[in-house]
């Protein structure tokens, strides 16, 4: 039993000073983690190009001379989203490296209407999109 009762004292005590001091400490703040660019690329699923025949495949500059600048343009990590907007709709096309160290290509794309989010046909808001 007094074996117990020792090991409880030395965990009480690790416990305590991870609590932290509670005064006067000049520790730095904490830095925010910058995202690192990995070598380990996970393959994405890529859509069918049917429907989507220029888009799938494609890189950012590419699908930004089509469509002109995008309205959001956001990365994370080796991974792309690229937002377009029609009259009614809005198109998010995702672009993933398919390879390490290769540039993102469009791998995936979403259709919404402007108004609400329904999903609308992928085809006919690129169309829509493009005439912008």
């Amino acid at each position: 039993m007094g074996r117990g009762v020792l090991v409880a004292s030395v965990l009480a005590s690790l416990l305590a000073g991870c609590v932290g001091s509670g005064g006067g400490g000049t520790s730095a703040p904490a830095r925010p983690a910058t995202p690192s660019r990995s070598t380990i690329v996970r393959l994405p699923e890529v859509m069918a190009p049917q429907g989507l025949e220029g888009v799938i495949g494609t890189d950012a500059a590419a699908l930004t001379r089509r469509f002109g600048a995008p309205r959001i343009d956001l990365a994370e990590g080796d991974a792309r989203k690229l937002q377009f907007t029609g009259a009614t709709c809005v198109i998010d096309i995702y672009l993933y490296p398919q390879r390490p160290g290769t540039e993102p290509l469009a791998a995936h794309v979403v259709a919404r209407q402007r108004q609400g989010g329904a999903e609308v046909d992928r085809g006919a808001c690129i169309r829509e999109v493009e005439r912008r």
